[in-house]
């Protein structure tokens, strides 16, 4: 048996890491990770650990998706094969190559070709057990020769700078009554080829470790001399008897990519105007946004571009209660009100999730925590105890849980978001207008989102809204499940409670719960969050908790003569100050309230050869940061900027660089109060509506009415036959909502010229970037398959953007 987890790597960089899944060998993970990629990659990579007490824990073999083949497997659940995993097969990076073949005179007066062989850099080489030293060899080998040489040692960097050039005679000196200039010995050149390895100068006895290699046929320098490009470095060929792949196992995934082609705001200005006049077009089902919930195949599809950008705009209350009206009239019995999955339904879910993540976290999670810790069994299916377990008192364990998770959601009303509280507001006046003879329909419509669709599923899985890292054991989960039916049906107000119950053991429990309290705490807490006009959100001020984790900060010198080391501690920061701590639950070693960070900005490799530096910079000095990955530095960097994005004197300029030996290494200015040398970058501003791209979610709609375009064509027809023919329609027609045909067309009409325009100005920038990108630059490095396949479309025509 054994004790696994498993990384996600973008190509060798960890950025998640699941739990330990022990004695077992079909571990079952479970687990969610959701990252923006700050850089570009060559592979996603999944490695599976095997971990040992004693020693470095084992791998046990990988996956690796080419980014290339992502979108084969997008949203699929996939079986992969586990891949062996060896030193020579772990490459990543790029190197930098020019060769040049002249001839030379000697002193004799004969004539021989020499070969110039100039190694100028690399970048993005692994960092190996947290170091990289890297050296080149350089080896020009043939059928009958193979001759080496070596570059000088860069010490503590993963992006070297060698420039060394080194000199191999090619051709055998021969006389010079040659007739060309370049005829040189046809078999002796064609058959040779340079080869660069690179390598990691280990301090360990094990020797160097092999960072990756290239092969260069000099064949290349027929075409042009001299030869300058970029090459992708590549795994060893070391003919190894290579691993059957099923003696590993395989591992399960599915993963999600989703990269976007976005212009710059002018370009979707027709489209996303006509989206943002939803809310106002009369019947609002003609509008561009409903009908983008019309012909997508899942509402949810619709549903989460349209919230990002409504609330972007600060739009999304008009536009929802548009909607809900709609909705609301079209329903027949007071009891299925915003049952369905509706778009409507899908719109408040998306918005509940990005406005309401901090009011969620700040009730429930205590609880959970302890829930989690505290291990108390709960179960209360009598065919379900175990031995030594007592009903009563599992009973009573339940029923306090129950007790402190229902009273923290009825005394949380005064923290639930503004624009939650509009939202439900309209909910419950166009329900309350619908339904006149039914009172409790103004409360069933609202409960029926925050109770049935915010808090259960929370309670249910809390790893899927962030309240707990991994997702919890079995016990704690049938536990939370127990307490998510309870709270679910104390929050719906239905009539017969028990009655509502499958199973009679729950029924039973529920007696406890049917007093009057809890309906009247339920509808006071109801009345809260949907009445108008409410308190002023400045008013709650109770710290919360945004982000902690361990990162390294580098001493500040607040002590004249202090050590400016390098220490890990605990982070943590809330919407009052940003601190460390020794480690998690320690009193704070130092503080930084929110309105003296002046800007956050990342940090030059350069500074301290240490990759994922960022720096926080408050008046009087700067903290240097190093996170654990790329992603991770992102996050912390995003939501600093985020939560001081209000503050009065925040710079305009900073340093790029550190200040050591008496100087900025940025712009060698020698007075550490200097001014900035560059821009900070803008940022995200502090509030939800702008923590968001409205360009990107443009783009991301324009590209499901571009996938969807056959649909909106049957829509414009489906108008066409409803205006002119009254008789019964055809069946494909039936399924779209058409309140007023004419208007609809119209919208329809401006919709399909909107997106056939930024269409043809995908393909014509697709056009223009091909004529000008070279194979072999930077960018597109020699290797580069992804390019490959790109060069491969280009000879198709180009429709959609990905």
């Amino acid at each position: 048996m054994r004790d696994c987890y498993c990384t996600v790597n973008l190509d060798q960089e960890e950025v998640f890491r699941t739990k330990i899944v022990e004695k077992s060998l079909c571990p079952f993970y479970g687990e969610d990770f959701y990252c923006e990629i700050p850089r570009s990659f060559r592979h996603l990579s999944f490695y599976i650990f095997d971990r040992d007490v004693f020693r470095r824990d084992s791998i046990i073999g990988k996956v690796a998706i080419r980014k290339e083949d992502l979108q084969k497997y997008h949203n699929r659940d996939t079986w992969f094969q586990l891949q062996h995993v060896d030193a020579d097969s772990e490459v990543q990076g790029k190197v930098h190559l020019e060769l040049r073949l002249s001839e030379v005179i000697t002193d004799s007066g004969v004539v021989c070709h020499k070969l110039a062989t100039r190694i100028l850099e690399c970048q993005g080489l692994p960092i190996v057990n947290g170091q990289c030293d890297p050296y080149a060899t350089v080896t020009l080998a043939g059928p009958c020769r193979s001759e080496a040489k070596k570059t000088k040692v860069k010490k503590k960097t993963n992006n070297p700078q060698f420039d060394e050039v080194f000199y191999f005679e090619v051709t055998r000196p021969c006389s010079y009554n040659r007739k060309s200039h370049f005829d040189f010995e046809d078999e002796d050149v064609d058959k040779l080829e340079i080869r660069v390895d690179l390598w990691n100068a280990s301090n360990l006895k094990f020797g160097d470790e092999f960072l990756g290699e290239l092969r260069v046929p000099l064949k290349v320098l027929r075409q042009s001399s001299p030869h300058e490009a970029w090459y992708f470095l590549q795994p060893r060929d070391n003919g190894s008897k290579s691993l059957k792949p099923e003696d590993l196992g395989s591992l399960r995934l599915n993963v999600v990519y989703t990269e976007d082609h976005v212009f710059s705001s002018d370009y979707y200005s027709p489209l996303r105007d006509l989206l943002l006049r939803s809310a106002d077009v009369e019947p609002v089902s003609a509008s561009a946004a409903h009908i983008l919930g019309e012909v997508c195949r899942e509402k949810q599809e619709a549903a989460v571009p349209l919230v990002r950008l409504f609330l972007h705009y600060g739009r999304v209350v008009p536009f929802i209660s548009a909607i809900a009206s709609a909705e609301v009239r079209r329903t027949q019995d007071p009891n299925t009100i915003f049952r369905g999955n509706s778009l409507t339904s899908k719109c408040i879910d998306e918005t509940m999730k990005l406005a309401g993540m901090h009011y969620l976290h700040v009730t429930l999670k205590p609880t959970i925590e302890e829930i989690c810790q505290s291990h108390k069994s709960c179960e209360i299916d009598p065919v379900r105890l175990k031995d030594g377990e007592s009903l009563e008192s599992n009973t009573e364990n339940l029923r306090q849980y129950v007790d402190r998770i229902f009273s923290v959601i009825t005394k949380s009303g005064v923290s639930c978001p503004t624009v939650m509280c509009d939202i439900f507001f309209s909910l419950r006046e166009a329900a309350a207008k619908r339904f006149q003879d039914d009172l409790d329909v103004r409360y069933t419509a609202v409960s029926s989102f925050i109770f049935l669709r915010f808090f259960a599923p929370a309670i249910l899985s809390p790893n899927l809204f962030q309240l707990t890292p991994h997702h919890t054991d079995p016990q704690t989960s049938r536990t939370l499940t127990l307490v998510s039916k309870t709270i679910q049906t104390l929050g719906s107000l239905s009539k017969s409670k028990s009655a509502s119950f499958k199973e009679s053991y729950m029924a039973a429990f529920y007696e406890f719960f049917n007093e009057q309290k809890y309906a009247d705490a339920v509808k006071n807490f109801l009345d809260l969050i949907s009445s108008s006009g409410r308190r002023d959100p400045k008013s709650v001020q109770q710290p919360i908790l945004l982000k902690e984790g361990f990162m390294i900060k580098r001493a500040q010198g607040r002590k004249r003569f202090g050590m400016k080391n390098f220490k890990k501690r605990w982070f943590r920061l809330t919407n009052h100050e940003f601190t460390y701590q020794k480690s998690k639950g320690d009193p704070p070693l130092y503080g930084i309230p929110i309105e003296n960070i002046l800007a956050v900005e990342p940090l030059e490799e350069e500074s301290f050869k240490m990759k994922n530096m960022f720096q926080v910079i408050q008046p009087e000095r700067a903290l240097y940061i190093q996170a654990n990955n790329c992603v991770e530095a992102k996050a912390w960097i995003d939501i600093l900027t985020k939560v001081s994005q209000c503050n009065q004197k925040r710079l305009a300029v900073y340093h790029p660089s550190a200040y050591l030996n008496g100087h900025w290494l940025c712009c060698r200015a020698s007075s550490d109060t200097a001014a900035g040398c560059s821009p900070c970058t803008s940022g995200l501003p502090a509030n939800i509506q702008l923590d968001i791209d409205g360009d990107r979610e443009t783009e991301r709609i324009y590209s499901l009415f571009s996938s969807y375009m056959s649909k909106l064509e049957k829509m414009q027809e489906a108008c066409g036959s409803r205006s002119v023919y009254d008789g019964p329609e055809r069946e494909e027609y039936s399924t779209f909502i058409i309140d007023d045909p004419q208007e609809t067309y119209k919208t329809l009409k401006q919709v399909i010229a909107g997106v056939v325009a930024l269409e043809q100005e995908h393909a014509q920038y697709k056009r223009d970037k091909f004529k000008k990108t070279k194979y072999g630059s930077q960018e597109h490095p020699i290797g580069d398959k992804s390019f490959q396949s790109y060069i491969g479309q280009q000879s198709e025509t180009p429709a959609h953007s990905m």
